[in-house]
């Protein structure tokens, strides 16, 4: 008798042992979440700067403008939302709600971790315990099918800049454009041809332990990475649109063929680039700067346009994802 009552109090024990720690982490993450903001938001003169540029602009268009551009921020993340419940269909039925609490908690993470390496665990903590580790690969799945995109159109921009505003022998250009236009090619080989690289990896000692993982990956069909590249694809042009308006807003005379190439080329170098969220936009502002530099000597206009989408697309996801940091279940059990 002694020894049951003995038993359900270590239980208990337990269990209050790790509530505790549950809650401490979420506190922890939603803290460093918003230090994070808090400093970078506070010292960023350029959002500064898009409150004045607009302020000259006639109120109405701004308002359509930002509520256009925020709205198109909840559409971006929304479909990204169902590429990932699209792609979990493997491992877990998950619902269109809880999808989307999953990519808002892993953006909260995302939002100080480097190359947003905490998105994947603020998502994936939304599965069932056992199968947290497939989704790590599941997602990698979107996120190579997002990253190709970036890099095929980057890599058609980049070709573009070269040709237009470098005068280089013709050999030269040549060689560029082949260079850029194999390394689009291999990155849409590479994306659709998963399984054989699956098939090569179990080949490899150290890996095959890791096998199961890596399996998962081949289970999808090609037919479901069209699906999913589609998805990749919307987000691009989504994403893509909302620095045309505020673009457009600030530099109307800018004409929009060339400022959509920089956009591309302002993309494509910085997924290279491995950094946190928060100093991520002045690297974005380093590098929008030079390539713009070319089209236009307003400056601050453009790097005001980056800091505006800057914290549209990713400060203001954050704050809403600290939500659903509480939802999350360290010590989830199910399978």
């Amino acid at each position: 008798m002694h020894f049951v009552t003995l038993h359900q109090n270590l239980i208990l024990l337990t269990k209050a042992t790790k509530k505790i720690i549950s809650y401490t982490i979420k506190a922890l993450i939603i803290v460093l979440a918003y230090v994070f903001i808090y400093r970078t938001v506070s010292n960023n003169n350029k959002l500064q700067q898009f409150k004045s540029l607009i302020g000259k602009i006639d109120h109405d268009r701004v308002v359509t403008i930002l509520v256009a551009v925020v709205a198109l921020m909840l559409v971006n993340w929304f479909l990204e939302a169902l590429k990932w419940k699209y792609l979990t269909r493997k491992l877990q039925h998950i619902g269109i709600w809880e999808s989307v609490e999953a990519i808002f908690c892993g953006l909260t993470w995302a939002i100080f971790t480097p190359y947003r390496l905490g998105e994947y665990g603020g998502r994936v903590l939304f599965l069932p315990a056992r199968k947290r580790a497939y989704g790590v690969f599941v997602m990698g799945i979107g996120q190579f099918g997002q990253g190709a995109i970036t890099d095929v159109m980057g890599s058609l921009a980049i070709s573009w800049f070269f040709f237009t505003y470098f005068h280089l022998n013709s050999w030269l250009m040549l060689l560029i454009g082949l260079v850029f236009g194999s390394f689009a090619l291999l990155r849409l080989i590479c994306y659709f041809n998963m399984k054989w690289f699956v098939s090569k990896l179990d080949k490899v000692s150290f890996l095959q332990k890791y096998s199961r993982f890596f399996d998962i990956i081949a289970r999808y069909s090609t037919q479901e990475l069209i699906i999913t590249f589609l998805f990749c694809i919307a987000r691009f042009s989504v994403f893509s649109f909302q620095y045309f308006l505020v673009l457009h807003l600030l530099l109307p005379a800018l004409p929009v063929f060339p400022s959509m190439m920089m956009v591309f080329n302002n993309f494509f170098v910085q997924s290279a680039l491995p950094t946190l969220d928060l100093i991520d936009v002045g690297l974005r502002g380093l590098t929008a700067s030079t390539f713009f530099g070319f089209i236009t000597n307003q400056q601050i206009a453009v790097l005001a346009a980056v800091s505006s989408i800057w914290f549209t697309n990713l400060i203001v996801p954050a704050i809403l994802g600290s939500v659903f940091v509480l939802k999350l279940k360290f010590f989830d059990r199910n399978s």
